[in-house]
């Protein structure tokens, strides 16, 4: 299952079983073992170091690793920190989808006319919140562009080169985009791209029906499609997803 080491006695494949039939005890320490990999992972898709105690994401990593634990199934052959990670990087976009949905919303029926109660200033605030909320949205997309960019640059990829590689004809990228979605669905290959920033070409070329000629010269815009679809980018999975 891929468990790099064990603690008191027992190793962390004998604490996920007994974690998994109720022991509690089992659980915790199981947890406690890997709070740095649960670390890890948050601090990733934050795109900077969190902290216990000051950060939301670790709680939410924490709960994510205990659904983990709860919902794992060893007969699938899978590896468990491979899909604890899945589970942590899902409940970390729904929750930053959540605050973001949340910043935004107003309830207009509570925004009353002091002089005349009960009656919403609808027509008063509607432009000012429309127009906060288009500013709010061209931040997120400019925060999101530079996250990215970063991220890429681990990969050593460039924005301004990922334009003039990008295939010239849709079957060609309509082939890249679901290359990138197999590879970004699996947890051991995103793993695998994660670790060594390289594409797992044995591995990818025997799922799709794309020549491994093909997906080494496509390499980078595969990557870069991946990238997208395994971290917290909403807006360019939106554009990406649209044919963009």
């Amino acid at each position: 299952m891929g468990f790099p080491f064990g603690r008191r006695g027992r190793t962390p494949q004998e604490l996920l079983q007994l974690a998994r039939e109720g022991d509690r005890e089992a659980r915790e320490r199981l947890i406690d073992s890997f709070t740095p990999f649960i670390l890890r992972v948050a601090s990733q898709s934050r795109g900077r170091y969190v902290q216990v105690g000051e950060d939301e994401e670790v709680s939410i990593g924490m709960l994510a690793f205990n659904e983990a634990i709860d919902h794992f199934d060893d007969q699938r052959g899978k590896n468990f920190l491979a899909f604890a990670e899945q589970v942590i990087r899902r409940r970390l976009i729904d929750y930053y989808r959540r605050e973001r949905r949340g910043a935004r919303e107003v309830n207009f029926s509570e925004l009353k006319d002091q002089e005349n109660p009960g009656y919403p200033l609808e027509a008063e605030v509607r432009m000012a919140v429309e127009e906060h909320r288009r500013v709010a949205e061209a931040e997120d997309q400019r925060e999101e562009i530079l996250r990215y960019r970063d991220l890429l640059a681990a990969y050593g990829i460039s924005l301004p080169e990922l334009v003039r590689i990008s295939p010239k004809h849709r079957d060609a990228r309509d082939s890249a985009r679901k290359v990138a979605r197999v590879l970004a669905e699996d947890p051991e290959m995103a793993e695998h791209l994660r670790r060594l920033k390289e594409l797992p070409l044995k591995e990818l070329s025997g799922r799709v029906a794309v020549s491994r000629k093909t997906l080494e010269r496509q390499r980078k815009y595969i990557i870069a499609l991946a990238l997208i679809a395994m971290e917290d980018f909403d807006h360019l999975r939106g554009y990406v997803e649209g044919g963009g």
